[in-house]
C-alpha cells in the first residue's frame, strides 16, 4: 500500500499552468528522484505532497499516521537555541515520553494493588515507545549526523542566530534526518554540502535511513547511487522511469527517439493528405478532397502525438584565443596562513608545489572553508602568499567566474549581456544573431533570450554569465562553483563545453562540489583533505576516490581542529604527489634552485619541451601503475616504480632550472 499518493494534481500561478493532471505514488522505503528544468514545477509538486501548498484540483491521500518530513529552503529556528539544541529539537516527542515516564515513577512510590499494576503496564508501554524513538542513546546520533553534514564540535554551541544561510540549510537537513520520518521530502538536500558531506548523505540515505525518500536534486552522483526511480517533470506532466539517473538518461533518449519517429510519421501522413487536397479540391475529385479535408481536420485535433522537447545538439563555436606558453602557472612552496581570534594560526596550505600546463583541466576539491578560493586568488595575484612564489606564464588571458553575480546589469536582456560582455572583454562585435546562437547553445530559447537578467532565477543568470565568459576569447578559465544554481541539463551543457574534447581549447581551473562535472572534465586534482593537508593528484576524481579508499581512514571531520595533519601514504597510486615536505627538504630544494644545474646550458624552449616529454612519461607510468593487475608482478612493479622515481627526479630538476631562469 502506498505511503502517499497524489492523483490528477493541477496547479497554476495566474494563467501559467505549472502542474497539469499529475499522478504519483510512493511505496514504503522507496527512493525516488524528481528531475526537470528550473521552473518546471518540481518544488511546487513537493510542497503539495508535503501539505505546504494546496493544489487547485486533484486528490492527495496518505497512510494513516504517516510522518512526513519536508526540507525547506529557508528554515527557521528559535532564536535562543544553539546549533546542537536546534538539532536535538528533533527529539521533542522523545523528551515528552521521558517526562511522562518520570511522572509514572513518581506515582509508583505510593501506588499499590491494581493502581500499581496499571502504572507498570503504562511504564512498559512508555519504555517501548521510547526505545522505538531512540531511547537514551540520542547524543551519539545527534553528533554523528551534525558531523556528517559538515559541522565540527566547536560549532555545536554557536547560537542559531549566528549561522549563515548555508549553515541553517545544513542544520535543517540534520534535524530532518534525526526525526526519522516515514517519508522524507527533500528539496535540493546537497545545496551547501561539500563533497565529503554529499558522500556521507549518500551513505546515510542508502544504508541507514529506513523511510521512503522523494527528492529533488541536481547532484547526478547522488541520484545514481540512492534512487531507484526517476520522475521527470515535463510540460506540467510527470514521466516515470525505472532505475537511477544513468538509466533514466538511457531510457529517456530511447523514448524521445520513439516519440520523434512517431510524430514524424504522422506529420508525413498529414502532408500527403494536404498535398492530395490541394491537387484535387477544384477538380473532378473535389467531393473526395473535401471529405479528406474533414477527416484530416479531425485527425489533427484528436492527435495525441507531440513534437518531443529535444535539447538541441551542442554545436558551439568559440572565438579563437591567443595561445599561451607551455607553462601557465608554476607554483613553488606556496603557503597561506591566517591568525585566529584565540592567537593560534590557521594554515590553509603550505609547501604547495605544482605546474599547470597549457590545455590542462585542474579540479580543486575539499570541504567548505578549507582554502580553495584563497588558493585561486593567490594564483591570480589577488592575494599575496605568506611563502613561496607563483610564476605566471606568458600571454595569459584569464576569465574568472565568481559565485557572486552582483556586478551584472540586471536591466540587460540575455542577448544584450552577451554582446556587451564579449565586446568589453574580447573586443569582438557580436551580431544579434551570433548572440542568439550562443544563448541557444546554453539553453536559452525563444522569449527567454529577451528577458532582463533581473527577473531571472540565479541559475539562469549563471548560465548567461557562463555563456558570455566562454565566448570572450579567454585562454584560461578559472571557475568557482559554476554549477551552484544550475539544473542538470545546464550542468551537462557546461560539462560538454569544458571537456578536453570540447570546444574550449584553453586551460581550466575548476572549484566544484559537483563530482560528475569534476570527474568528466578534470584529469588533475588539488585536494584539500580532512586534517588540513593538501595533495596534488594526477588523475580523475574516480581514480582519486579509488586511491583514497585504499588508504588509512582520514581524520574525522569533528576532530580536525585538534588532530595533527595526516601523513602522505607510503605507496603512491595513479600519480599521487604529496605536497607536504619537511623543512629540511624544503630548504635544500630552495638552495638547489639558486645553484646552476646540469641543464644550465639548455635554452628555455628546450627545457619546456623536455618538461612536457617527461610529464608524458610520468603519465604513462601512472596509467600503468593505476591498474590493479600491475601490482601482481612484483618484479615488474619494482622496476617500473624505480623508473618512475628517476623520471620524477628528472622533472623536478628541469622545473627548478626553468624557475631559476624566470626569477
Amino acid at each position: 500500500m502506498p505511503v502517499l499518493a497524489g492523483a490528477n494534481i493541477t496547479h497554476a500561478f495566474g494563467d501559467r499552468i505549472i502542474l497539469d493532471g499529475c499522478t504519483l505514488s510512493l511505496e514504503p522505503g522507496e527512493r525516488v528522484g524528481i528531475v526537470g528544468r528550473n521552473g518546471c514545477g518540481k518544488t511546487t509538486l513537493l510542497k503539495i505532497l508535503a501539505g505546504r501548498l494546496a493544489p487547485d484540483s486533484g486528490d492527495l491521500s496518505m497512510r494513516r499516521g504517516l510522518r512526513r518530513g519536508y526540507l525547506e529552503q529557508d528554515p527557521t529556528f528559535p532564536d535562543a537555541t544553539t546549533l546542537r539544541d536546534a538539532a536535538e529539537a528533533a527529539f521533542a516527542d522523545l523528551h515528552e515520553l521521558h517526562h511522562r515516564l518520570d511522572a509514572v515513577f513518581e506515582r509508583m512510590r505510593d501506588a499499590t494493588g491494581d493502581a500499581l499494576d496499571r502504572l507498570l503496564r503504562e511504564q512498559a508501554d512508555l519504555e517501548h515507545k521510547m526505545e522505538a524513538a531512540g531511547g537514551y542513546a540520542i547524543g551519539h546520533r545527534i553528533e554523528a549526523i551534525l558531523h556528517g553534514v559538515g559541522f565540527t564540535d566547536a560549532q555545536f554551541g554557536v547560537p542559531v542566530t549566528g549561522l549563515s544561510g548555508g549553515q541553517k540549510a545544513r542544520l535543517a537537513l540534520a534535524r530532518l534526518l534525526l526525526e526519522g520520518p516515514d517519508l522524507a521530502l527533500l528539496d535540493e538536500p546537497t545545496n551547501h554540502l561539500d563533497i565529503e558531506g554529499r558522500e556521507w548523505l549518500e551513505r546515510f540515505l542508502a544504508d541507514e535511513f529506513k523511510g521512503a525518500v522523494l527528492m529533488i536534486s541536481h547532484d547526478r552522483y547522488l541520484l545514481d547511487r540512492v534512487v531507484h526511480r526517476i520522475v521527470e517533470v515535463e510540460q506540467g506532466r510527470l514521466v516515470d522511469y525505472p532505475g537511477n539517473y544513468s538509466k533514466f538518461r538511457e531510457l529517456r533518449a530511447q523514448r524521445r527517439l520513439t516519440m520523434a519517429r512517431a510524430f514524424q510519421k504522422e506529420q508525413d501522413q498529414f502532408r500527403r493528405e494536404e498535398a492530395y487536397i490541394r491537387k484535387y479540391k477544384a477538380g473532378q475529385r473535389a467531393k473526395q478532397a473535401r471529405g479528406r479535408q474533414t477527416r484530416l481536420t479531425r485527425a489533427k485535433s484528436e492527435s495525441a502525438l507531440e513534437r518531443p522537447i529535444e535539447l538541441e545538439t551542442f554545436d558551439l563555436e568559440l572565438p579563437s584565443a591567443e595561445r599561451t606558453g607551455d607553462l601557465v602557472f608554476t607554483v613553488r612552496d606556496l603557503a597561506k596562513r591566517y591568525p585566529r581570534d584565540d592567537g593560534s594560526t590557521l594554515t590553509l596550505f603550505e609547501h604547495l608545489t605544482l605546474n599547470i600546463t597549457r590545455g590542462d583541466r585542474w579540479g580543486i576539491i575539499g570541504s567548505n572553508g578549507s582554502g580553495k578560493t584563497t588558493l585561486i586568488k593567490c594564483l591570480l595575484g589577488q592575494v599575496e602568499p605568506d611563502e613561496g612564489a607563483v610564476q605566471r606564464g606568458s600571454r595569459l588571458a584569464v576569465g574568472a567566474f565568481a559565485q557572486s553575480d552582483a556586478e551584472i546589469d540586471r536591466d540587460a536582456t540575455v542577448v544584450q549581456h552577451l554582446q556587451r560582455y564579449i565586446s568589453r572583454e574580447a573586443g569582438l562585435l557580436y551580431t544579434e544573431q551570433q548572440a542568439r546562437d550562443l544563448a541557444g547553445a546554453f539553453l536559452f530559447s525563444g522569449d527567454e533570450q529577451d528577458k532582463p537578467l533581473g527577473v531571472m532565477s540565479g541559475g539562469e543568470r549563471s548560465r548567461a554569465r557562463l555563456a558570455a565568459l566562454m565566448a570572450s576569447a579567454k585562454n584560461v578559465l578559472v571557475l568557482d562553483e559554476p554549477t551552484n544554481h544550475l539544473d542538470i541539463p545546464s550542468a551537462e551543457r557546461l560539462e560538454a563545453a569544458l571537456r578536453a574534447d570540447g570546444p574550449f581549447e584553453g586551460t581550466v581551473i575548476l572549484i566544484s562540489h559537483d563530482r560528475a562535472l569534476i570527474d568528466a572534465c578534470c584529469d588533475h586534482l588539488i585536494v584539500f583533505e580532512p586534517g588540513g593537508s593538501v595533495r596534488v593528484f594526477h588523475g580523475t576524481y574516480t581514480q582519486w576516490v579509488e586511491m583514497r579508499d585504499r588508504r588509512p581512514a582520514a581524520t574525522p571531520r569533528a576532530a580536525r581542529t585538534s588532530q595533527p595533519e595526516s601523513k602522505a601514504p607510503t605507496v603512491r597510486v595513479a600519480s599521487e604527489q604529496p605536497v607536504a615536505a619537511d623543512s629540511g627538504a624544503s630548504a635544500k630544494s630552495s638552495s638547489a634552485g639558486k645553484a646552476k644545474s646540469r641543464f644550465s646550458w639548455m635554452p628555455v624552449e628546450q627545457i619546456e619541451s623536455r618538461i612536457q616529454q617527461v610529464q608524458g612519461e610520468l603519465a604513462r607510468f601512472d596509467q600503468a601503475m593505476a591498474e590493479p593487475s600491475f601490482w601482481t608482478d612484483t618484479m615488474k612493479a619494482a622496476s617500473m616504480s624505480a623508473q618512475r622515481e628517476e623520471s620524477a627526479s628528472l622533472l623536478a630538476e628541469l622545473e627548478e632550472e626553468w624557475l631559476r631562469r624566470h626569477e
